[in-house]
């Protein structure tokens, strides 16, 4: 029993060395420059080359160019809360009270994205699909996940209290058990959303042409989540020590 608590012990060390308050605000305030500037490119090369060139489908038509914006936001939507989920995980584990700062300063965004992937699918389902909602597995899952972001945001807003912050990541944590039905809803039940075009092991059912400005938009949003997420971190962090310094 004593070889396994060492074992903790010496890794909860480890991570408490790594993630020092000092370390995490010197990455947050390196990390915006270059991830802001990597995001306004790709933002930029992906929306001209996914709006202008890009071919239209076959099937759809324009509409499904809204792709360039529903796709990414879907994909970081639920990366983010992966993101959040596992740091408070580590959290609640360590009881290092950065990891909850962490997740609670991406959580935000990720909800964000969340309500981005539910607005343009349904605009992208009216043409489609002739309705502007449908409680199918994939879109209702989607909206159990922006109400677990909005659960976790409001049992978390404007607080630094670290018992506060636990309970708020167990919703997390709790919550993360409807990725994977995210993930595989359009294989486990019937719905109207189509199955996925890329994140498969058979050759991805999309075209390059189609493909490359996709994946560049997804590149602009991961970050721009990356850079808000350091900014945020960084006022969370500033604004604890300072709540701290007023304190004494």
């Amino acid at each position: 029993m004593d070889i396994p608590c060492s074992m903790f012990s010496s890794l909860n060390a480890h991570l408490a060395k790594i993630f020092k308050t000092r370390n995490v605000l010197g990455f947050c305030k390196k990390i915006p420059p270059f991830a802001g500037g990597i995001t306004f490119i790709s933002l930029l090369t992906g929306s001209i080359w996914g709006l202008l060139y890009a071919p239209s489908d076959y099937q759809q038509g324009e509409i499904f160019r809204i792709m360039y914006v529903h796709v990414p936001a879907s994909w970081w939507a639920l990366g983010i809360y992966l993101l959040a989920a596992g740091f408070s995980i580590l959290g609640l584990i360590s009881r290092i009270p950065i990891f909850f700062f962490i997740a609670k300063a991406f959580a935000p965004i990720g909800a964000g994205f969340t309500l981005i992937s539910l607005i343009t699918g349904s605009i992208w389902g009216k043409p489609t699909w002739g309705t502007w909602w449908v409680w199918d597995a994939r879109l209702t899952s989607m909206l159990i996940l922006l109400f677990l972001y909005i659960g976790y945001l409001n049992i978390s807003y404007r607080t630094y209290n670290e018992r506060t912050l636990s309970t708020a990541s167990i919703v997390l944590v709790i919550g993360s058990i409807n990725i994977p039905i995210i993930k595989w809803s359009v294989d486990w039940w019937y719905t109207l959303h189509q199955p996925a075009s890329l994140m498969r092991f058979a050759r991805p059912a999309i075209h390059s042409s189609m493909l490359w400005p996709l994946l560049i938009m997804a590149l602009g949003f991961g970050t721009y989540a990356l850079t808000f997420g350091c900014l945020n971190l960084k006022s969370l962090i500033q604004e604890r020590q300072q709540q701290r310094d007023n304190a004494e």
